[in-house]
């Protein structure tokens, strides 16, 4: 069982920064790719980016493909995204997520462990 504890997130403003941090429990951590997804208000839950479990390969879907960046630690037991130039559109819950595999998806479904979600508030 895996554990996964989202924190970073907060109010920032348009064009502003942050860097959510996902620590999760469990010697198996390297061994899963993990993925973080968003859900706004009234939306489906959505994937923002994902990386394979040796930090090899990233994937982003388009509308942050350049702003924002995945990046992991294994040591550490934790994942990181990095977001540049926020929109407010970016408005979100932010999840992290794990994946008992080493290669990520982009589907909601293919998650096995959920964290509990950090808020994301970009004001315009």
């Amino acid at each position: 069982q895996v554990q996964l504890v989202e924190s970073g997130g907060g109010l920032v403003q348009t064009g502003g920064s942050l860097r959510l941090s996902c620590a999760a429990s469990g010697r198996t951590f390297s061994t899963y790719a993990m993925g973080w997804f968003r859900q706004a208000p009234g939306k489906e839950r959505e994937f923002v980016a994902a990386i394979k479990w040796n930090g090899g390969n990233t994937y982003y879907a388009a509308f942050v493909k350049g702003r924002f960046t995945i990046s992991r630690d294994n040591a550490k037991n934790t994942v990181y995204l990095q977001m540049n130039s926020l929109k407010p559109e970016d408005t979100a819950v932010y999840y992290c997520a794990g994946r008992r595999s080493l290669v990520p998806l982009t589907s909601t479904r293919e998650y096995d462990y959920w964290g509990q979600g950090t808020q994301v508030t970009v004001s315009s």
